[in-house]
């Protein structure tokens, strides 16, 4: 298992690669670069414990690396609304990071994943109850720092957004294998699981920069359009991409029978028989191992996978309209550059 040396050395020189689109989030990263390794020496000190197997998790899954765009946009929206008086928003840049990855170490339990970013997810090398309890000590650090930061107006974000999160994963799970969830309620998902908390990640950037609540808003809608976009193209990476890219293994959403916008729009293009393929591998989760191959046949035919990424570009476009009215300026113009990286991610 990881030592926490391993897993603090990992988190302060881990850096997203330039290619495949990522310029624009490195571009990002580099104008919060000193704001960034604050908010990483936060984190290594506030995952510490005396109870060794706490730090040994958390540093399994932050060696696994992630581009970390969730602080990022903290510490990026509190500079674009010239935030310059302290350290708060290293502080809650830190504190949404451990809400995340709390999050990723729940939903891997759920999911029974086996991969997390390429690499054995936590819940694989040390077990469900360890990678559950190790995500509350991460959101219990989370409320630490928002305690600590003394704002109710962050508070109520944040906590707000916790509890949106848990919705969304609830919700998920009611809507599991159920072909008739309306395109609606899967966009409730999606807001409830990832948008949520993109959504909270910029607005506490206006909080912090004292900022007019309209300012606040438009970061708050910039958010939540970027991460209802990214979330749209992870669904459809899961029966676009390879594993290398991905992170995961390909198709555990069909396998686990997640109705996600690919499945609806094939489900509602398909006739009797095809319906009738994903009735038996969706709702009644009976497929064999040449199932995944006819349902990306499927989604092919109807241009399925097309059709969910042009729905994520609509909704990097709202997120860029967002910012409309903020000065244009080098965070301006990375933060947009982001919104066209979310979608770039899918070519």
């Amino acid at each position: 298992m990881p030592e926490v040396p391993l897993g603090a050395a990992s988190l302060l020189s881990a850096a997203p690669v330039a290619g495949l689109g990522e310029d624009a989030l490195t571009a990002l990263i580099a104008l919060v670069g000193d704001d960034m390794t604050a908010c990483n020496r936060v984190i290594i000190a506030r995952m510490d414990s005396p109870v060794a197997l706490i730090p040994q998790l958390a540093a399994h899954i932050v060696a696994a690396g992630g581009k970390r765009l969730r602080p990022v946009l903290t510490l990026a929206s509190a500079r674009l609304c010239g935030y310059a008086g302290g350290e708060r928003h290293v502080q809650l840049a830190a504190c949404v990071e451990f809400i995340h990855t709390a999050t990723l170490l729940h939903d891997d339990v759920v999911d029974d994943s086996k991969l997390r970013r390429g690499l054995a997810s936590a819940n694989a090398v040390f077990g469900n109850k360890a990678s559950v309890l190790v995500g509350d000590f991460l959101f219990a650090r989370a409320f630490q720092l928002m305690v600590d930061d003394g704002s109710l107006a962050v508070l109520r974000i944040l906590s707000a957004a916790a509890a949106t999160i848990a919705e969304g994963e609830v919700l998920q799970l009611v809507t599991q294998n159920d072909l008739s969830t309306p395109e609606d309620r899967y966009l409730d998902v999606v807001r409830g699981k990832t948008a949520a908390l993109f959504a909270a990640a910029c607005e506490v950037g206006a909080v912090v920069a004292g900022r007019p609540e309209a300012e606040a808003a438009a970061l708050r809608d910039f958010g939540m359009n970027l991460g209802i976009a990214f979330q749209l193209v992870d669904d459809a990476l899961d029966y676009a991409a390879n594993q290398a890219v991905l992170g995961k293994t390909v198709g555990d959403d069909f396998r686990e029978g997640k109705i996600t916008l690919p499945v609806l729009i094939a489900y509602a293009a398909g006739d009797a028989g095809q319906r009738a393929f994903w009735q038996r591998t969706i709702e009644a989760s009976e497929q064999t191992d040449a199932d995944l191959d006819q349902a990306l046949a499927l989604m092919a035919q109807c241009d399925a996978i097309a059709a969910t990424l042009a729905r994520a570009s609509g909704f990097a476009s709202l997120a860029k309209r967002a910012l409309a009215s903020f000065a244009d300026g080098p965070i301006r113009r990375a933060l947009l550059a982001v919104a066209d990286y979310t979608i770039s991610r899918a070519r």
